[in-house]
């Protein structure tokens, strides 16, 4: 049936053409968005406006039809008696889908409906295909993640969702400048991969002949420019992570990261309740979310429990072996493979969910082992000024005091050298016993042009991250970040080419 349109639709473009008539116009002087036009309403205005054709309900010499673009929809009118009985027998060819230009009069139905009283249409574009399930909504996920222009064209609710994360940008945008920081752009292919846990994508120079890495993360050069004199910067970022998808994980995604000088991890979080809260007034107008079928009150100050309390209380201290936390931990009944950074968030999700489930909580005092580039607390050197941040179940914000001292960044990074060499050497002898290791070509190293940097003298600073993407899910209520993300990462269609 489809296939069957399709050559309509073509036999029209050629009838089209025979007539000497352009179906894919130019420059069409749209002077406003078609729910801006609705909501102006004044009797006789003069209109030029534009959108998709959606619909048409024909009565002899006059139709009715209905007009969109992204804001709403609009009826517009056409009279034979007025446009001429040419230009009416060329808009039965036009089909749903069209692009039209449409120039008239306002006016109102006797049931009030605001419509168009048409004195010239144009064609703007002719569609060849036509559009899914006639405006009802398009269903299949699949076909809505991987052809994203059919999804914002038939579900409204898909492109408001999409606006209204453009405003989330601004409103982060704007609380960030009110307070004086300047945004920045940072590299994002890197020599060497850090800022962040996690397995970059290669890709390879091949003027320089130098393989490169897709950034994890922009910490360490954002805080280069803390050296360099810029005591407030920000990043809304692209960063990528060679893992795997899920409800929460795209590997591509968005980051915003915040470094202010003298400030510290108490700083940031001030700083991530005025972005949250002046982002969800800015979006619905109240701190009453919904999320999942939870509501959550975001008005600050925000619940805090301390990470390493809570795991001396189940009997583990920072610098525990790995055998015994994962002992400990298995009869608490948290599962987790070892206690890595990558694992940290699921641990906390384990340990804290009825809490990260009914209210914004801050997990903070994490251990300085879990933490390389945090500063430790100045009375425990076993525990950091970190915290993370939790919002329906989901870690939204992670942030710091700034470790500054170049000669411990050194030491920490090295001692993650040796623990990821002793990880390595404990999956080949797996190997040997017949378990295969994941494969990896990568080899970490100290990236000295960091250590560097730190050594001209960085000023004590807070740092922040937030996923803009996890953030979006929670002030919009979508269950996935595929609801969130325009053109989600899925796995390739098979084909037969």
């Amino acid at each position: 049936m489809k296939n069957e349109q399709t050559q309509t639709r073509r036999e029209k473009l050629e009838v089209l053409r025979g007539k000497r008539l352009e179906p894919y116009g130019g420059l069409f002087p749209k002077q406003e968005p078609i729910q801006s036009l609705v909501a102006g309403y004044t009797e006789g205005r003069s209109v030029h406006t534009a959108g998709r054709l959606s619909a048409k309900r024909g009565h002899g010499g006059l139709t009715f039809s209905d007009l969109r673009d992204y804001s709403g929809k609009v009826q517009i009118c056409l009279k034979q008696e007025r446009i001429g009985d040419s230009a009416y027998q060329l808009f039965e060819v036009f089909d749903l889908g069209d692009i039209l230009g449409v120039s008239g009069t306002l006016f109102k139905t006797k049931t009030g409906e605001v419509t168009i009283q048409v004195d010239r249409v144009t064609l703007l574009a002719k569609a060849l295909r036509p559009l899914p399930e006639k405006w009802h909504g398009l269903k299949d996920v699949e076909i809505r993640y991987r052809q994203r222009y059919l999804d914002l064209i038939a579900n409204e609710p898909v492109r408001t969702t999409f606006v209204q994360r453009s405003k989330l940008l601004s409103s982060l945008r704007a609380t960030l400048e009110r307070q004086g920081f300047l945004e920045v752009e940072t590299p994002m292919m890197h020599s060497i991969p850090g800022g962040a846990a996690g397995e970059p994508f290669v890709t390879h120079h091949k003027a320089l002949d130098t393989d490169l890495y897709l950034r994890l993360a922009p910490e360490l050069y954002l805080k280069q420019l803390l050296v360099g004199g810029l005591e407030r910067v920000y990043e809304l970022n692209r960063s990528f992570r060679n893992e795997g998808l899920s409800t929460q994980h795209n590997p591509e995604f968005t980051m915003l990261e915040a470094y202010q000088a003298y400030g510290n991890y108490e700083t940031m979080m001030r700083l991530v309740e005025e972005l949250i809260c002046g982002a969800a007034k800015a979006l619905l107008g109240t701190l009453e979310i919904e999320f999942r079928g939870q509501r959550f009150d975001l008005t600050p100050p925000w619940e805090r429990v301390s990470f390493a309390d809570t795991l001396e209380e189940i009997g583990l201290k920072p610098g525990a072996a790995p055998d015994a936390i994962q002992t400990v931990l298995e009869r608490k009944g948290v599962k987790v493979k070892g206690l890595t950074r990558s694992q940290l968030v699921r641990l906390v999700e384990q340990l804290f969910e009825p809490k990260t489930k009914t209210k914004p909580l801050f997990v903070v005092d994490y251990w300085t082992e879990l933490s390389p580039l945090a500063k430790s607390k100045p009375d425990d050197p076993l525990v950091t000024e970190r915290f993370e941040l939790f919002i329906g179940g989901m870690e939204v914000a992670n942030a710091y005091s700034e470790l500054n001292d170049p000669i411990e960044q050194r030491r920490r990074f090295e001692a993650q050298l040796e623990d990821a060499q002793g990880s390595r050497l404990k999956a080949q002898g797996k190997s040997r016993k017949g378990l295969q290791p994941r494969a990896s070509s990568l080899e970490r190293q100290v990236d000295e042009a960091f250590i560097e940097a730190l050594e001209y003298g960085m000023p004590p600073a807070g740092g922040l991250g937030v996923g803009v993407d996890r953030l979006a899910m929670l002030l919009l209520n979508q269950p996935s970040i595929k609801d969130v993300i325009l053109f989600p990462l899925l796995k390739p269609e098979s084909s037969n080419k």
